[in-house]
């Protein structure tokens, strides 16, 4: 009997593809195993459909949560995928051999470390890199293996490299245990392909240049050099699995993104499958350079037609300098550099990145995916013309939410509005194929902007998504009821309301309410009343343009903020720590007694009116409920003339005083500018201050006027240099002048002032 035809190759390896496809045709084999988890030969009619066109990728899953993922990339120039398509054009049988995914996705690091080794091989590749010099061992294996001129020389190369790879490493790998396990199981795959009645020279095995030594044993019946056993078989843990093809992209599969078993220029690369098609040798060096200018060009950076020829005849000299045949990636970069970039990487790094790299995704046929919740994904992105965003550039989208009448169908007209509820029903599944940006408007009722940019990390996250439901919908549904069952606050719960009215999901908004009016009931802290309160407001001011009623919501909303306006005064008897999650509600609390009239303004506005006026409260809050009243027109000059003589009076501590000016200043500045007879009592209250109390009051004094602008503070130095009969222009600049190095440190040493003192 004869043996299996062994070709070893590189996961991506230009060479190794075409030169595999040659021996095949030289060959004939009657049966081809391919290195690939062997419960995913289900997915091989799909890889060779016409409209299938890499790179994409096999995606096994775990059925239950915490969803688990593996993933196998093709590229057009990898080696298994045209093996794949050079079966089907002649009509030969193939078969994955690998351990199956099911059992992949029970290992403990799985197949994360399968190409990538930790230890062993990480040692050598670096000592490799020390001896290759420019470039590493990536230039080497172009060098040596990508420029071969022959099939028998790739064969060689790659089989001597992988057999000296595994002489220096053997055993010292995180995952060599991992290894000999695949390795038993594809020589059973060999064998059992024997046993069926192929002849093993009417075999070939394409697997990883590394394994071909670990795979000649298949014969042998004892030890561990031999196939796997039937006990073997059944001892191996498995995890029940689904898999489904996808897009992929050469992002994806660059180095630069973490994969494993990639490489670093997978748009190069490209050009290398592409040149030898043509059987033209020097096709990738002449288009990776024309690329590169045309780049450039494009963009605004002129290169010359010379400047082009001269960089290929550069990168030519630095090939044969360094052995070559024919220039590798390092030597093309380098020319493009010199004479493009004037020496400069910086001048010629996006064009690079364009070139080496490139923004290529993957296309697959309709039906193809497997997972109801991908079809359904990828049948919205059509029905709502979102296509052109599935790319790997950022791309913004404006939605307009309003009715378009200037269009035929209801369809058309709400078509920004059904992309906003499609968008936003991903977001809440987590789904990163779009993000939401802040919207310049005055009320933000109607217009919405989003970043959309296609990843395979989405289309996996869209996977992890099918246990909760077949389509975004249900799936956006499922999510929210999770969320609400989970919630601890009232505000976790206003958030999936919020959320609810955002995705167009009435039956998950009713869902939430009742939630949370069974929450409500219990007490609450004032901050989470505001943040409850606040998300409701936003949803009954804009839920009507989505096309939903927010009546229902109107209740719940006037009940909690009744509810704050009880407690806000006690809330107010806090440090200034506590303080600022107040404030920040009492913010939140006036909005919406402003832009609601059916909440109860008069408790609000009493509520106000006592913490304004009490003593024993934190001062910067008393300052603020003053200000608010003063904004709303309920604080007249006589009333603040005599609040300002009180809390800036002789006697009252520099902290307090200081803190209560702090909260007035935040509000209603020009019409606190106006008043010269605040800042005259200001003045005065800081002249009956010894130095350690002014040193108090200027930490508090500091900070309110720290976000002040330069026009704010012109103001304030008009009414200074009348107050002290000096210029005020005068008093301006002195105010607004840039600070020196020695009152810098001054200030910086109040940051740590003891107030104990």
């Amino acid at each position: 009997m004869g043996e299996p035809h062994f070709f070893g190759i590189r996961h991506l390896s230009p060479a190794g593809a075409f030169y595999l496809r040659e021996f095949l045709s030289e060959t004939h084999p009657r049966l081809v195993l391919i290195e690939g988890p062997s419960d995913l030969n289900d997915r091989l009619a799909d890889l060779v459909l016409p409209e299938t066109k890499p790179p994409v990728a096999i995606l096994a899953y775990t059925r239950e949560a915490p969803v688990k993922t593996i993933l196998y990339p093709f590229a057009v120039y990898s080696p298994e995928y045209q093996a794949i398509l050079w079966c089907h054009e002649t009509g030969t049988e193939c078969r994955f051999m690998d351990l199956p995914s099911e059992v992949f996705l029970s290992l403990p690091q799985g197949m994360a470390n399968v190409e990538k080794g930790e230890e062993g091989r990480s040692y050598v590749y670096g000592k490799l890199d020390q001896q290759a010099g420019t470039g590493g061992h990536e230039t080497f294996w172009e060098r040596v293996m990508e420029h071969t001129d022959s099939v028998l020389g790739y064969q060689k190369g790659a089989a001597e490299f992988g057999a000296r790879l595994r002489e220096l490493t053997a055993g010292r790998d995180a995952d060599w245990a991992e290894t000999l396990v695949r390795e038993a199981y594809m020589r059973r795959q060999i064998f059992e392909a024997v046993r069926q009645g192929f002849a093993p020279e009417e075999i070939a095995v394409v697997t990883g240049a590394y394994h071909v030594e670990g795979l000649k044993g298949w014969r042998t019946k004892e030890g561990q050099d031999g196939p796997m056993t039937d006990a073997e078989l059944a001892a191996l843990p498995c995890i029940p699995a689904n898999h489904t093809l996808m897009p992929y992209s050469y992002y994806r599969l660059s180095t630069r993104a973490g994969y494993g078993a990639g490489n670093k220029a997978p748009a190069y690369y490209e050009l290398l499958w592409e040149g030898y098609c043509a059987k033209e040798p020097f096709l990738a060096a002449y288009s990776y350079l024309s690329r590169i200018a045309g780049w450039q060009r494009t963009n605004g950076n002129p290169v010359s037609t010379s400047e082009t020829i001269e960089a290929v005849r550069l990168a030519e000299s630095l090939a044969r300098l360094s052995g070559g045949r024919r220039p590798a990636l390092c030597d093309l970069r380098d020319a493009a550099v010199t004479l493009m970039g004037g020496g400069s990487f910086v001048a010629v790094s996006l064009a690079v990145a364009d070139t080496e790299i490139g923004t290529r995704i993957g296309e697959l046929p309709e039906g193809v995916s497997k997972t109801s919740i991908q079809e359904d994904f990828y049948r919205q992105v059509k029905e709502l013309r979102l296509e052109r965003y599935r790319d790997l550039t950022a791309q913004e989208l404006s939605l307009d939410l309003r009715e378009n009448r200037n269009v035929k169908t209801e369809r058309a007209a709400f078509l920004d509005l059904s992309r906003s509820f499609f968008l936003h029903r991903l977001r809440v599944l987590g789904i990163g194929f779009a993000k939401p940006q802040a919207v310049s408007q005055d009320n933000a009722t109607w217009a919405e902007k989003w970043i959309a940019r296609w990843t395979p990390e989405a289309e996996i996250e869209l996977v992890e998504a099918a246990l909760k439901g077949d389509t975004v919908a249900q799936a956006a549904s499922f999510a929210m009821k999770e969320q609400v069952e989970q919630a601890g606050s009232m505000g976790e719960i206003a958030k999936v309301i919020e959320d609810s009215f955002c995705c167009g999901m009435e039956k998950a908004v009713q869902d939430a309410t009742r939630a949370l009016q069974a929450m409500a009931v219990d007490a609450a802290s004032l901050e989470e009343l505001a943040e409850t309160a606040g998300r409701l407001s936003a949803v009954i001011r804009y839920g009507t343009v989505r096309r939903l009623d927010p009546a229902p919501l109107k209740p719940i909303l006037t009940q909690i903020f009744y509810r704050a306006c009880l407690i806000v005064t006690g809330a107010c008897s806090c440090d200034d720590q506590a303080g600022r999650g107040i404030l920040e509600a009492m913010e939140s609390l006036n909005r919406i007694s402003l832009a609601h009239d059916f909440v109860d303004g008069e408790a609000w506005l009493s509520a106000l009116e006592e913490t304004a006026e009490r003593d024993d409260l934190n001062t910067k809050l008393s300052g603020f409920a003053a200000a608010v009243l003063l904004e709303r027109g309920l604080f007249d000059a006589e009333r603040l003339g005599k609040e300002v003589s009180r809390r800036l009076s002789k006697g009252v501590p520099a902290d307090l005083g200081a803190g209560w000016f702090e909260g007035l200043a935040m509000k209603n500045r020009y019409g606190l500018i106006a008043r010269l007879s605040l800042w005259q009592s200001l003045d005065e209250y800081l002249d009956t201050l010894d130095d350690e109390e002014f040193k108090r009051a200027l930490v508090f004094l500091r900070r309110a006027f720290a976000d002040f602008s330069a026009m704010e503070k012109d103001g304030i130095a008009e009414n200074l240099g009348e107050i002290w009969g000096l210029n005020g222009q005068q008093v301006s600049e002195t105010v607004n002048a840039a600070v020196n190095e020695e009152e810098n440190k001054l200030l910086e040493s109040l940051e740590d002032f003891d107030f104990d003192i």
